[in-house]
Order: C-alpha cells, then sequence, then structure tokens
C-alpha cells in the first residue's frame, strides 16, 4: 500500500467520526510525506492543525495506521512541504523529522478568504423530504442577505448535509453577489481563533474582522455549550451583524432549545430567526445520493451493490459515502470493480450491527488494546491518568453494551464499589453527550470490539 493509500484510508476512517465540518477543518491539506522505520511524517497546513492533530486526534490516527501496518510506532506532523529530498536512512529519518517549512501545502478545493469549499453547490445537494424545508429558506437566503430568515438555524443528525448545504449557501451568495464577504468555519476553529486572539492580545482586531462581514456560517454551533468567553464574544460579534442586517447561518446537531449550557441570550437570538431541520432521508434519497457521488467520481458500480448499501445504511449520508469510498478505494488497489459479492464482503464489517452481543472480557480487551495498556492494568488501583479515564470508560462500556449492573461490573474490575462505577458511568456519560472526542474514542473502541465477533 502507497502513502497515498494509506492517508486515503486514514481520512476515510476519520471523516466517518468526525461531523464535515470538522474533519475539513482538521484535515483538508493533510498527507503523508515520509514512512520510514515505523515512523510516519504528515504534513498539515499551518500550526492550528498541527497543534489540533497532535492532541486530540493523533491516538485515534495511529489506531487506524497500525491496523493496516502493525509496525508503526509514531507520528509526527510537520507545517507545510519539504526543504529536502526526504532520507531513507533510520538515523538521518530521525533528524530531518522536526526540520519543516513555513510555506503552507495549498489545497485547491478550499478558498484561503472564505473557507468555502469550491466542491459543495446546490446542484450537488440531493433534495428529498427530508431536507426540503433547509433546501428552501438556505436558496432564499442566497437572493436577499440579511434580509429573509436571518439567523437561519438549521439542524439535524451528523452525516445527514448540514455541511453541504451551508457550503453550497455561501457558494451560491457569492455567485449572486461576488463583492459580498463570506466566511465559513467550525465553531470549534472558532473557539481556537478567539483563545489564540485572547493570547496574543489581538481581541480586537479579531472582532473587526468578523464584523466586516456580510455573511458569517458557523457549523456545529453547539460546541460552544459551556464555553463562557467564547459565548460572550459571539454574542456581540452576533448582534453587532444582525444589527446592520447582515447574515447569520448556523448549523447544529439540536435545535437551540436542546442544546445544554448555552446561554439563554443566544438561545432567544438563534429562536429568533428561521429553523428547519434536516431529517433521515428515505430510500430513494439515499440511492440518489449514491448515484449522484458515483457520478461526480466517474465511478461505475453495480445497481445491486448501491441498492444493497441504500437498504444498509439508512441513517447517515456521510456513511454511504464512506461505504463507496471503500468500493473505489478497492478498485482502485486492485485495479478492478468489485462485483456484488465482494461489496458485501468489502462492507461487512463497516455497516451498522446494533443487536451484535459482546461479552465482559472482550470489552477490557478492546479498552486495554485501544489505549495501549494491558488489561490488568484496568484492574489494578492505579491512579495514574493513563489508566484512570481507560478505566471509566470500560465501566461505562460494561454498562451500555452488556447491561450488568453496577455492583457486577466493580466486581469484574478489581472488587470496586458500585459508587465509583456509577460515578465513573455518569461522568464519561456526559463527556459522550457534550465532548467528540470521547464521542470519536468511544465509536472507535466499539467498532473494534464489534469487528472482533465478524
Amino acid at each position: 500500500m502507497t502513502n497515498e493509500e494509506l492517508w486515503k484510508t486514514v481520512l476515510t476512517e476519520m471523516e466517518l467520526s468526525l461531523s464535515r465540518a470538522n474533519f475539513t477543518t482538521w484535515f483538508k491539506g493533510t498527507a503523508i510525506l515520509a514512512n520510514n522505520s515505523g515512523a510516519i511524517l504528515v504534513s498539515v497546513p499551518n500550526g492550528f492543525v498541527k497543534e489540533w492533530l497532535e492532541n486530540k486526534f493523533n491516538r485515534q490516527i495511529l489506531n487506524i495506521v497500525r491496523t493496516l501496518h502493525p509496525d508503526v510506532r509514531d507520528i509526527k506532523y510537520a507545517v507545510g512541504g519539504l526543504r529536502m529530498s526526504i532520507p531513507t536512512q533510520k538515523k538521518d529519518f530521525a533528524q530531518f523529522m522536526p526540520e519543516r517549512t513555513t510555506e503552507a501545502r495549498q489545497d485547491t478545493d478550499i478558498d484561503k478568504g472564505t473557507n468555502l469549499n469550491r466542491r459543495y453547490s446546490f446542484n450537488s445537494f440531493v433534495v428529498g423530504s427530508n431536507n426540503e424545508l433547509a433546501h428552501a429558506a438556505s436558496l432564499a437566503v442566497t437572493k436577499n442577505l440579511g434580509r429573509v430568515y436571518n439567523p437561519l438555524f438549521l439542524y439535524g443528525g451528523v452525516g445527514l448535509g448540514k455541511t453541504h448545504l451551508l457550503q453550497a449557501t455561501g457558494n451560491q451568495a457569492l455567485l449572486e453577489a461576488p463583492d459580498k464577504k463570506v466566511l465559513y468555519m467550525s465553531s470549534e476553529r472558532l473557539t481556537a481563533e478567539i483563545i489564540e486572539s485572547i493570547k496574543n492580545k489581538t481581541i480586537e482586531e479579531m472582532k473587526q474582522k468578523y464584523a466586516k462581514l456580510d455573511l458569517l456560517i458557523i457549523d456545529d454551533i453547539q460546541f460552544i455549550a459551556g464555553k463562557e468567553r467564547t459565548q460572550d464574544i459571539f454574542f456581540g460579534t452576533f448582534n453587532e451583524l444582525y444589527g446592520k442586517n447582515k447574515q447569520i447561518i448556523l448549523s447544529s446537531d439540536r435545535p437551540p432549545s436542546a442544546i445544554p449550557a448555552l446561554e439563554e441570550r443566544l438561545r432567544s437570538r438563534f429562536e429568533g430567526g428561521m429553523i428547519a431541520d434536516i431529517g433521515i432521508p428515505d430510500y430513494e434519497t439515499r440511492l440518489a445520493i449514491l448515484n449522484t457521488k458515483c457520478k461526480e467520481k466517474s465511478f461505475e458500480v453495480d445497481p445491486n451493490s448501491l441498492a444493497y448499501i441504500a437498504s444498509n445504511i439508512q441513517k447517515n449520508i456521510r456513511e454511504l459515502e464512506g461505504a463507496l469510498n471503500r468500493i473505489i478505494a478497492f478498485s482502485q488497489i486492485y485495479n478492478k470493480t468489485p462485483d456484488f459479492k465482494e461489496v458485501k464482503k468489502l462492507l461487512a464489517a463497516y455497516l451498522n450491527t446494533p443487536y451484535r452481543k459482546t461479552t465482559h472480557q472482550a470489552i477490557l480487551k478492546s479498552v486495554a488494546d485501544f489505549y495501549n495498556i494491558t488489561q490488568n492494568d484496568l484492574l489494578k488501583r492505579s491512579r495514574k491518568k493513563e489508566v484512570v479515564r481507560p478505566r471509566q470508560i470500560a465501566m461505562y462500556l460494561l454498562r451500555e453494551e452488556t447491561k450488568s449492573s453496577f455492583p457486577e461490573i466493580g466486581a469484574k474490575l478489581g472488587g470496586r464499589d458500585h459508587s465509583t462505577v456509577i460515578h465513573a458511568y455518569e461522568k464519561i456519560k456526559k463527556e459522550e453527550d457534550g465532548d467528540e472526542t470521547t464521542k470519536q474514542e468511544i465509536t472507535l473502541i466499539k467498532e473494534r470490539l464489534y469487528q472482533a465477533f465478524e
């Protein structure tokens, strides 16, 4: 497998566990530069991305890579391109890892001024009964920025097309009026910019930048909940733009009333405009989406295979595309289009299987493997941070996946008191609901857990 194919696999897996906005923010413009003697060097476009991948996603990336290359021990990230040819000797490679240039690698799909991906348009957005209102409202906004449906608040589950619609709206608004100032960003990028501006004492400059916009689009706004400083600054920005009849578009995985730890003044502002939901697509819409994606990618596949995917992946459009990408990757690697039987085998471990059963031993093994510790570590009385959190995750999964009682779980984890288990369960459940990283870790552990039973 080439470096390009390896990284494409990583991107496909990460895209399935992230919202489209977060995936675009943190993984666009990345690529493997070198893979030598168990160490991989990844190029990233800027320091923001480098820091985020190192601190938030490195473990997940490493676990994905190790499923394909078990000998890989470490992944490093470098801003920009290379100054020199990639070393081939292990000692030279180790010396080379810290070296980088300041020139960021450009991604031709992303407009640097707006953060919009040019590939997203209304033409490629498949309209169905699940998203008709959201689509119509978004299209109406592009004709008259700030005058109708302001703010426009779109909500729906992960992977249902919110980001596509947001970016299509931004791109169409620029087609209608090229002189307009448009900015698209995820709420996590907004928070990161605020933190950086506070650190550098440039908060007023940042506010002025937003104040000049004609259209501000924030994806996954639910993630500012509980972040008081971010909410405070965004509230001021919202009011200034709204007062000047500038358009604001927001997305979330839930309506404003259901976002916990969101300040009431922001909730009131969000509910003051147009709220439209994006639901789960029906079978016909899912099949139409797959056919559209095949056309976009100039890829032909057996209609029975597409029908199989559309029938088995029902709640997430991004997973539909992810399944199709796996088939395309197979075709590219083996230089053949898989037949229906091969497609079923290829997607067997990928498709949702909500009724599978597991055991407490399998859960402990999956958790220990994921965090690179031993099962015995989970049973010890150690209070080390690298052990305590995996143990709490194990307690949570034992409760969720086996429905064991709290005393039973305590007994299986070194004879701990049931109150300790209850505390761990409630803590991780709260984190899973409100923290994207925790949600991703649990999803990856479950995939590892249930793949063992395929």
